[in-house]
């Protein structure tokens, strides 16, 4: 007898909810995975069903992202907090600067780690206003020698995404892509080096994806301990050590639910009909629910919103808890809520938000 179960509407910040086609596909395979007799998960990383799974997953994210051929995937551990010293630990040598541009705790995070290891400045900042913009591209400072320019694209706590990237000539531009990656078709070869812990759009957590361009690699500092090396997984394709298999088996599952919906750019339009579900609830209600972005800067990922007290937005978030949504709350550090309606989050989940939104104002409006 098949077992009955109902789905959450999740909308956790990460990690994040996984499209349901994958995780039954997982499920259909945990204890004999290709006729092993064996789970993904006990499988040895230097068998050949395993290394087809990871140069499956490896191929599939170049062909969805259209990366170029003079870039490297690499599957890492330490999830983006871990790149935040990794990058100035390969590519921030003596006597350059790098820059980084604030738009929120992340970047915060980010060039704090930075600092640790050598010099850094701000290239432009979205700080005042408690980081409700995303600055203009004539707002960014830095010289040519700059060793890099740092950028968070996604802002998962204040709502806010680059809606379009700079082009920042010979100086490399890394981001931190951990929240948006495959949500929207953009330009690979723009970057040097993009990092994205998976836990919200690419799979579990345990495993981080980095993108990086070969110049790169080959001007990398020599001088850094073996596993902080990006060249070591070049080197190895990621297989020096053992990595997270069973992570990455999942990012796998995940890049082919991507490419049987159309691709990034039928998953592109879903995010936006999802997102404008809810922005224009916001947008209708009057100032009962008001948004923290400003609309020229609002994030397809991540919807964040306040009511008019602390009062009222306990009682909307204990409403949606007994209506069976999870994961409303605003991050810890700034309170109020938020919808984080990565890939796998069904469009039938945010209408259920925005329905429920509708109620919630008409009984408390």
């Amino acid at each position: 007898m098949t077992k009955s179960f109902k789905r959450a509407h999740n909308f956790n910040a990460g990690p994040a909810a996984l499209p349901l086609a994958a995780l039954q596909k997982a499920q259909e395979e945990l204890l004999d995975f290709n006729g092993t007799g064996m789970s993904v998960m006990e499988l040895s990383h230097r068998s050949k069903d395993y290394e087809a799974v990871h140069n499956r997953a490896i191929g599939l994210l170049k062909e969805l992202l259209a990366i170029p051929e003079n870039y490297d995937v690499l599957f890492l551990q330490g999830g983006a907090s871990l790149q935040f010293a990794m990058v100035p630990l390969n590519f921030l040598p003596a006597g350059k600067k790098a820059g980084y541009v604030m738009t929120g705790s992340w970047s915060e995070k980010a060039y704090a780690e930075a600092e640790k290891l050598g010099e850094v400045f701000v290239a432009a900042s979205a700080k005042e206003g408690n980081y409700r913009r995303i600055p203009a591209t004539e707002e960014l400072k830095y010289g040519s020698d700059a060793a890099y320019l740092h950028i968070t694209s996604n802002n998962t706590i204040f709502g806010t995404q680059w809606q379009d990237f700079p082009d920042t000539g010979d100086v490399p531009m890394i981001a931190d892509m951990s929240s948006d990656i495959l949500s929207r078709p953009f330009d690979v070869s723009k970057f040097g080096l993009i990092y994205a812990g998976a836990q919200k759009n690419l799979g579990p957590a345990g495993v981080t994806v980095v993108i990086i361009r070969h110049d790169l690699l080959d001007q990398a500092n020599k001088k850094v301990p073996t596993m902080l090396k990006y060249g070591t997984y070049a080197k190895d394709n990621s297989l020096y050590n053992t990595p997270p298999t069973f992570s990455i088996y999942m990012v796998k599952l995940m890049l082919e639910w991507v490419k049987e919906q159309g691709g990034v750019a039928a998953i592109y339009k879903r995010n936006q009909e999802k997102a404008a579900l809810i922005y224009e609830t916001i947008d209708a209600s009057n100032g009962f629910y008001v948004g923290h972005a400003q609309p020229d800067a609002r994030s397809l990922m991540n919807v964040t919103f306040r009511l008019a007290n602390e009062e009222l937005e306990k009682k909307f978030l204990d409403t949606a808890k007994k209506s069976g949504f999870v994961g409303l709350n605003g991050h810890r550090s700034v309170g109020g809520c938020r919808a984080s309606i990565y890939n796998a989050v069904p469009y039938e989940s945010c209408a259920a938000l925005r329905d429920l939104m509708v109620s919630f104002r008409k009984e408390n409006g």
